[in-house]
């Protein structure tokens, strides 16, 4: 029993070591399909904003002429921006209450449970921006290049020869 024991603990520390190995590709796939996704999405409807704003209008959407420019300006720059790996965290915010205005209003007569929320694209891309709010753009991002450049910045003494001291936050 206890070599069995064992051999499960090994093959674990072996998974575990190959998912930290992997760990930037989770985050990297998301804020690329996602981006992908907004940065296109956002795109055609500023180069078709007139039947944008009539779909707006249909919709009840208080101002289409204004809300319709705003939305698509929104998921192009905050699409790029997460594409990028720039501002991440902040970038998401914009996005998740686009597809909360879309679920509430182009997708509310399609959800009547949880099941059928969970079932819509919208839901979808929330989860995904909501995970990269939370957890960052990962390694492969403007975001962290920022961060080691202002670390390795900090790191430099000055010409006097003290320790300079930088933020190293950025997102």
């Amino acid at each position: 029993m206890a070599t069995l024991v064992d051999g499960m603990l090994t093959l674990r520390r072996l998974i575990l070591t190959i998912a930290g190995a992997l760990s930037w590709v989770g985050p990297t796939l998301a804020r690329w399909t996602v981006g992908w996704i907004f940065v296109i999405s956002g795109w055609g409807k500023l180069h078709n904003l007139d039947q944008v704003i009539n779909y707006f209008g249909e919709l009840g959407i208080p101002h289409p002429e204004l809300q319709a420019p705003f939305a698509s300006g929104t998921e192009l720059v905050c699409g790029t921006l997460i594409l990028i790996g720039l501002f991440t965290r902040v970038a998401s915010v914009p996005l998740i209450i686009t597809m909360l205005v879309a679920i509430a209003t182009a997708q509310k007569d399609n959800v009547h449970s949880v099941g059928d929320l969970f079932g819509l694209i919208e839901w979808c891309y929330i989860a995904l921006l909501v995970w990269l709010g939370v957890t960052g753009p990962g390694p492969l991002s403007l975001d962290a290049l920022l961060v080691r450049w202002a670390t390795q910045r900090e790191a430099r003494p000055n010409a006097a020869g003290a320790r300079v001291r930088v933020a190293s936050s950025v997102h």
